[in-house]
Formats: structure tokens, sequence, C-alpha cells
């Protein structure tokens, strides 16, 4: 009994939830640091604000990992966990860019921090499902396809949350200042429209697409293991301490792959909270102080749209990866695309023309399409079935504790080391995505074992 091979719109729709999902981090990763700023927050405390997020996947994605592994209703199995984070995050998106009038007891600062956490929260509840989906309902001949197409759906989400508040701005005359000092209407209304997108794009995903049943999945795994099925033995009921267990056991692959992801979000992090300050000051010669000026939201709405190009890149270099990745090996093709966006965070530093930084981005680019699938096309070969939901919730943490490593270290850096300059928060950024590149030729993977024996 094998998993039935499915098409490419199936397995696009299938992923298409993901559209919204990272439309929705596309508008936090560009505009987050640029509306605390709005509320008041020092250049140097970005990257605490910033914690929120790798906090909140660290606690949430294994637990809801654990639990869509061991719940089945008549819903489905992942489906109802990423349509509440769905709706939460939505929530969240919606009051963050209100902050500053929604409460009027705590300072805005705090209360746009509260909603972060709530959106990140959220969006951890709607991702980790949504990976193991994929993992459950393609054959491991279609998981470098699949984690392909899903990367595609989030490229063209992030080009379109990133490039929303300069749509606005530019097509239709929305205001990127706030006579008040507040978040500009441009933001507002991103935030907004980004809401409703992602509760869309959720509902085509729950509406088109069928999910195997636990038993099925045993079946499959059963079949391909060549081992009797158990399901008439009856097994203790999974705990939540299970989670422990399986992190001291994880798989070979998942370990070597720990190191590069490491490295790889410990760069990505420091790209997102830095970005806006570093390109406003190495470029437009703006100091920090400045943030609520029009120039700075100039230089923020110039960011979004280099983020959307990096994002749009991504999109078009997924559909080539599997091809790639069958000629060279999965972790060669990693390990170059990581060198690409290496050496794009390191050009910025050499770039004294806002055009001339979209060359980095497209760079940049090439190692995001590969971040997005490539890692997780290698796991899903190496972990069972029955574990796939708190396997990829585990495999979370080696891309939240390098970003809460760099989220505390990160502002002190900048603020001592770097004497307030954050282009060289980018720079570091950059080293760190080639170590992950280099350590990626250390992978073992399976898919690529099998192949070479056959």
């Amino acid at each position: 009994m094998k998993k039935r091979t499915l098409g490419f719109w199936e397995i696009w729709n299938m992923s298409f939830g993901f559209l919204g999902i990272q439309m929705g981090f596309a508008l936090q990763n560009a505009n987050a640091s640029r509306i605390l700023q709005i509320f008041g927050a020092d250049v140097h405390e970005l990257s605490w604000f910033w914690l929120i997020a790798p906090i909140m996947g660290l606690v949430v994605q294994p637990i809801i990992g654990h639990y869509s592994d061991n719940t089945w209703t008549r819903y489905g199995r992942r489906k109802p966990f990423f349509l509440l984070g769905a709706v939460l995050a939505s929530v969240g998106m919606i009051l963050i860019p209100q902050a500053d009038f929604m409460i009027a007891i705590l300072p805005a600062l705090w209360v746009g921090a509260g909603m972060l956490m709530i959106m990140d929260a959220s969006f951890n509840i709607a991702m980790e499902p949504f990976r193991a989906l994929v993992a459950d309902n393609l054959s491991d001949e279609q998981t470098t396809k699949g984690f392909s197409i899903q990367t595609a759906l989030i490229g063209i989400g992030a080009v379109i949350g990133s490039w929303l508040p300069w749509v606005l701005t530019n097509w239709f005359n929305f205001a990127q200042t706030s006579p008040d000092g507040s978040v500009p209407d441009n933001l507002l209304w991103s935030f907004i429209i980004g809401a409703i997108v992602l509760i869309g794009s959720i509902l085509v995903t729950i509406f088109t697409t069928k999910e195997y049943t636990p038993q099925e999945l045993e079946q499959f795994e059963a079949h391909k293991t060549g081992v009797e099925s158990v399901l008439e033995v009856e097994k203790p009921k999974a705990k939540l301490t299970d989670i422990f267990k399986d992190f001291s056991t994880m798989p070979e692959t998942m370990r070597q792959l720990s190191w590069v992801q490491f490295f790889s979000w410990f760069a990505l992090f420091g790209m997102w909270v830095f970005s806006v300050p570093a390109i406003a000051q190495h470029i437009y010669g703006l100091p920090p102080s400045d943030s609520s000026s029009e120039q700075y939201q100039e230089a923020g709405n110039w960011v979004g749209i280099l983020f959307g190009v990096y994002n749009g890149v991504s999109a078009i270099v997924a559909f080539l990866l599997p091809v790639v990745a069958k000629k060279i090996s999965r972790k060669k093709t990693h390990a170059y695309s990581l060198f690409a966006g290496g050496i794009g965070l390191i050009l910025i530093y050499f770039t004294s023309n806002d055009y001339w930084l979209l060359l980095p981005m497209v760079l940049i680019g090439i190692a995001w399409a590969s971040i997005l699938s490539m890692p997780y096309a290698m796991l899903a070969g190496s972990i069972s079935p029955k574990k796939m939901g708190v396997y990829m919730g585990i495999f979370n943490f080696f891309i939240v504790v390098p970003q809460i490593i760099n989220g505390i270290i990160g502002g002190p850096l900048v603020k001592y080391a770097y004497g307030n300059q954050a282009i060289f928060a980018i720079v570091v950024s950059g080293v760190s995505l080639i170590i992950a590149g280099l350590l990626s030729f250390k992978i073992n993977d399976r898919t690529d074992l099998i192949t070479k024996t056959n």
C-alpha cells in the first residue's frame, strides 16, 4: 500500500494556506521594527522585542506537533490546528498597528509587543501542522517537489506582503506618515488586508485537501519498512513528556541539519531585525532617531520592496531546486544556495545606491528558497510518519534557538561593538550563512544514499 501520487494542483491547493501565513510573516518582518520604533523603541532594543517570535516558536511548535500527531477529529488531523492559528494570527495582525490608541493604560510599545506575541504564537500554531501535512500526504519521491511548491507559495505571499505598504502609498495614495506620529494608514491597512488574505487562503486548503487517517499512515509506513502493521496491538497513550524522549532519539540526519539550521536562522534573524535601520543609515544617511520622518518611512517602504524581491526570486528558484537537487544532491544544492545568500548579505555593505541593493536580494532569494524547502525535504525522508508532527516541531528548536541568541546579543553588539551601525549586523549574518553552507556538506541525506545504492 503506497501513498497516492498527487498532481501539481493538488499539491498547490494543499499548500495554498502558506501563501497567507507568509504574507503575514512578510508584513511583520518588513514592518514590525519600524512600528516598534514609532512606538518608542531604540535601535539596540529591537532585537529584544523580536525575541518574542522565537520564544513562541520554541514553546508552541513542539506542543502543537505532538498533539496534531495524536489527534484525529471529524475535521481531520492537522486542519483544526492551522485554522485556529490563522484566526488568532489575523486578530494580532489587525491590532498590532493600532496599539498606540487601543489601550490608554499601558504604553503603546508594550501593547504592540503583546500583539506581536499573539501573532507569532498563532503563526506557529498554523505553520507546523502545515509542514507536517505536506509530509503526511506525499510519498518520499514527491517530498522535494511538495516542499518546493510550498516554497513558491511562500514566496508569492511574501512578495505581496512586503510590497503592500508601498503599493498602497504609491498606487492608492494611502498616507505613509501620520501627523500625530502614530502608525500611518498604509501600514495599518496593509495588516488588515493581510489578515483577510490569511483566513481566505487557509480555507482554500481546508476545503480542497483530504488527509490520510492515522491508520492509513501506519499502513504506508509498514509497507515501506517491511514491518507488519501493529494497528491491532494496544499501544500506550502518547504523553506530552514524550517530546523529551523524541528529542534525545532524533535521527542522525536531523542532528546534522540542526547545525545548518542554527547558522542559517541566526543570519535571517539579524537580517529581518536590522535591515530597516541598517539601510536607512548606510544608504539614506538617516539617524536612528529619525524613525518617524517621511524619509525614514520611505527607506522602510524600500526595504519592503527589497524583501519582496528576494521572496519573489525564491518563488521562481523553488521550481528549479528539485531539478538541481536531482543532479547534484539536495545537500550540495542547499550548500551552494546558502553561499549565494551569504555573499548577498555581505555585498550590502559595499553598496551605496538603493537600486543596487536589488542584486544582493537576488542572491538572498536563492538561499531563502533552499532554506524553506531542502532541510524539510531531507528531514521528511528520515523520520516516521507517526512522529512527523512532533519532529517537525522539535526541528523548530534549531530555528528559534539561534534567533533567541541573536536577539539577546544582537542589540548590545550593535550598540557597543558596532557603534550603533546596524549594517555590521547584516555583514555578520552573511558570514553566518556561509558557515551554514559549509556544514551542509556533512549531511547524510537518506534519499541520496538510497539513490547511490540503487
